[in-house]
């Protein structure tokens, strides 16, 4: 008897949904903190270093300096900015969103330590002595020039000091100094040759007993009011110095934002149409929990106040690929299990408690590479980590509970009792139970593939592989970009199709003549362009964005990593790889043997190397999303190689023992056949997503794409072809050393999946 209470809860659920991500999504998209990357702004890594001898660098020190920065910061009018500490002498500072990047520069790195000295350098009063906040722009009474007025703690003591100047004539002049460094700064130098520090040199000719002072530098109306809103934000307590620092224009930003969304979408409903023509009912179900998943990770983002940089948009959309993933595990496990003449109830529960060790491995030692990513990354990379984190966390929950619930009520309804093709199954490939049939013997379209016999073949392949990549690496080697290189690395829109040359004559204003040139952009007008011998200073930076954008209306994206940075990041790449690589040695080690741990590493080393030799053979720059892309690839691929052994460790334990070649032989063999069609489409999925990305996305992330789509390519063929035969190779090793091999003692798997 058909239950229509259940279709009807079915319908109301999915109304309910739609009605709350239909009333509630664009207040959530709005409420999302946009990183640099998709708003404009710009970023600055900063190394605090004591502002004299005898001060030391602490963290009550770093403390002060950002709590100064803060009130700095607030001047500009910035709504969201970031500031973080970062080990024991770093400052990171983040503006999204910022329109005055010169502005916004000067006032933040400006020690701002404001002293009178004599034309001898004499300190005569300093910033100690200004009752705080009191600094405020003005005009000049005669001329209406622009100054800034400052007010002083005590009468007497600037009587006393202006008395003293007097004294000195003729050269009874009081100089007002902005940041003065011993021994670099002299009066008798500025007053020959200019310095911007010396910001007033007026003569003091008679004694003052009032407390204002007005400094007078022929400044701007904005720039006296820069400076004012400066002496009331107060000195830092440090000297800042910039080792890493990067711009973005707002019309890049922009750009970058909806090439990007676009992409997504149009990755995304490819995916849904898949799902719904290859797995029909089941299919449908998951575009409504993946269409959850995605406004719960928008939710999540928001609730967190997380920063949503143009990586992280990809691993949202990744992550689909991913939570699809799950879908497919357990929709290709209730069709065995409905095969075998199961009821579809029976089928779909045991399907369910079947797959679900799979998806759960494969989500916690993704999660373990996207853990290593959030630790050892910074910045954009830390952000994308975020996203995939959240990502995997989500699609389990989705894929677990929320497409099993819903399923489980259409099914529980008992409408489609006797229905097998709404769920992608023939009716002539179903047995009857009486048969007593098991999943395991179940034909595949793939049983006529030996995948054990030809093992030395893949094995020669991807040596010969390996091999050409040495040489091409040994030849042409890894064409780092800046993040590992130091130097600077700079974008510029001319807003029309432009050669390498052209941009080359605009550079040489500058006196930098680089080759290192190339084009992006649909119509050519982008040209990226670095110089790995040369880091800019914050001068020159600003010098830069004014040309351009006077040229061009459109300021120029400004990347600089000093040579420490590079190292530094050099290094938590590598511990990053290292780590990630240990870390699923050991889960995997633990949870189904060290041989199966050992060998998916080697799979992984093995597309590793891959992403590196093509990059290495098409020129395209390594960066810090190259090091993402890497790790991302590294979950893909043992998600991959965990559903494979998975079900190769389901097949030994049914075996029960081992007692020949041909025993392991088969039960390899079989669990390849048997997760083939899982494979393929999971990677079609993702590789949909990718390929989206890599031809209608951002510029900014197309080289991230790329190896992605290397990867994925490569940790597919792996996973297939040289994972599980290296594991067949050690188990043999194994037989004739020990003898048979008893299954039945393997470790225990986690089957006690959650109720639906």
């Amino acid at each position: 008897m058909v239950k229509r209470s259940r279709i009807v809860v079915f319908f109301l659920i999915i109304l309910l949904l739609a009605g709350l991500g239909g009333t509630t999504t664009n207040e959530i998209i709005k409420n999302i903190k946009l990183g640099l990357d998709l708003q404009g702004g710009f970023e600055v890594l900063y190394e605090v270093t004591p502002a004299n001898k005898n001060q030391k660098i602490d963290k009550e020190t770093l403390v002060h300096t950002t709590e100064a920065l803060n009130k700095r910061i607030n001047v500009l009018g910035v709504s969201e900015p970031n500031i973080q500490i970062e080990g024991t002498d770093r400052i990171r500072v983040q503006l999204p969103g910022i329109e005055d990047q010169k502005q916004a520069r000067e006032t933040i790195g400006t020690q701002a330590v404001l002293t009178f000295r004599d034309v001898n350098d004499k300190v005569m009063l300093d910033g100690t002595d200004l009752v705080e906040g009191a600094a405020k722009q003005s005009f000049k009474a005669n001329t209406n020039e622009p100054i800034v007025l400052v007010e002083l703690k005590d009468r007497k003591k600037f009587r006393d000091v202006t008395q003293e100047i007097v004294d000195k004539a003729p050269n009874n002049i009081l100089a007002i100094w902005l940041d003065f460094e011993e021994g670099v700064d002299s009066y008798k130098e500025a007053s020959k040759n200019g310095n911007p520090k010396l910001l007033s040199d007026p003569y003091v000719r008679q004694v003052f007993n009032d407390t204002s002072v007005s400094i007078e530098g022929n400044f701007t109306t904005q720039e006296a009011k820069d400076l004012a809103n400066l002496l009331n934000a107060g000195a830092l307590p440090v000297k800042l110095k910039e080792v890493y620092s990067t711009s973005v224009g707002a019309s890049f930003g922009e750009q970058a934002l909806s090439k990007t969304v676009n992409a997504g979408i149009l990755g995304v409903l490819l995916i849904f149409i898949f799902m719904i023509a290859y797995y029909r009912l089941p299919g449908i179900v998951a575009t409504v929990t993946l269409s959850v998943y995605i406004y719960l990770i928008l939710l999540v983002f928001d609730l967190m106040g997380a920063v949503l940089t143009l990586p992280g948009i990809a691993a949202l959309i990744l992550g689909v690929g991913m939570a699809v993933d799950a879908n497919i595990l357990t929709y290709e496990r209730i069709k065995e299990e409905i095969k075998v003449g199961r009821s579809l109830s029976s089928a779909f529960k045991a399907g369910s408690k079947s797959s679900f060790t799979a998806i759960l491995d494969a989500n916690i030692t993704t999660l373990l590479a996207a853990g290593v990513l959030f630790y050892f990354g910074s910045s954009s990379v830390k952000g994308f980590a975020t996203m995939l984190i959240v990502s995997i966390l989500m699609s389990f929950f989705t894929a677990v509970f929320g497409s099993r619930w819903l399923l489980s009520l259409l099914i529980d309804s008992r409408f489609f009792k006797d229905k097998p093709g709404w769920f992608g199954v023939k009716r002539g490939s179903i047995f009857n139970l009486s048969e007593n049939k098991t999943t395991h013997d179940l034909a595949t379209p793939f049983d006529r593939f030996d995948f054990v016999k030809h093992r030395k073949k893949f094995y020669v392949f991807s040596s010969i592989l390996i091999v050409a990549g040495i040489i091409v690496l040994a030849i042409f080697r890894l064409n780092l970009g800046i993040d590992f290189s130091s130097g600077t690395r700079v974008e510029i829109d001319t807003g029309k199709p432009t050669t390498t040359e052209a941009i080359s004559n605009d550079l040489k204003e500058f006196g930098i003549d680089t080759q290192d040139i190339v084009l992006a952009g649909d119509d050519h007008e982008i040209g990226v362009a670095r110089f790995k011998d040369k880091v800019l200073n914050k001068e020159e930076i600003a010098q830069f964005k004014t040309y351009f954008n006077d040229k061009y209306g459109k300021e120029p994206n400004v990347s600089t990593v000093s040579p420490t940075v590079g190292k530094e990041l050099i290094k938590n790449a590598f511990y990053a790889l290292l780590v990630a690589f240990l870390g699923i040695i050991i889960y995997v080690s633990f949870r189904f043997e060290f041989a199966m741990g050992f060998t998916s590493v080697l799979g992984l080393l093995h597309d590793a190397f891959f992403i590196v030799a093509v990059f290495s053979l098409t020129r395209l720059e390594v960066d810090l999303t190259f090091i993402a892309a890497v790790l991302t690839i590294v979950g893909y691929s043992i998600n991959d190689t965990i559903v494979t052994f998975d079900r190769i460790r389901e097949n030994m334990t049914a075996k029960r023992r081992l007692k020949s070649e041909e025993d392991i032989a088969m039960i390899v063999n079989q669990g390849l056949r048997q997760t083939l069609t899982r494979s393929i489409n999971t990677v079609l999925t993702v590789i949909v997503t990718v390929v989206a990305l890599l031809i209608l996305g951002s510029e900014s992330i197309r080289n991230f794409s790329f190896a992605l789509l290397v990867g994925l390519l490569a940790g597919t063929y792996s996973s297939i072809f040289i994972s599980a035969q290296l594991w067949y190779d050690m188990k043999v090793r194994e037989l004739k050393k020990k003898g048979p091999i008893d299954t039945v003692k393997e470790k225990k798997k986690w089957t006690d999946e959650p109720q639906v």
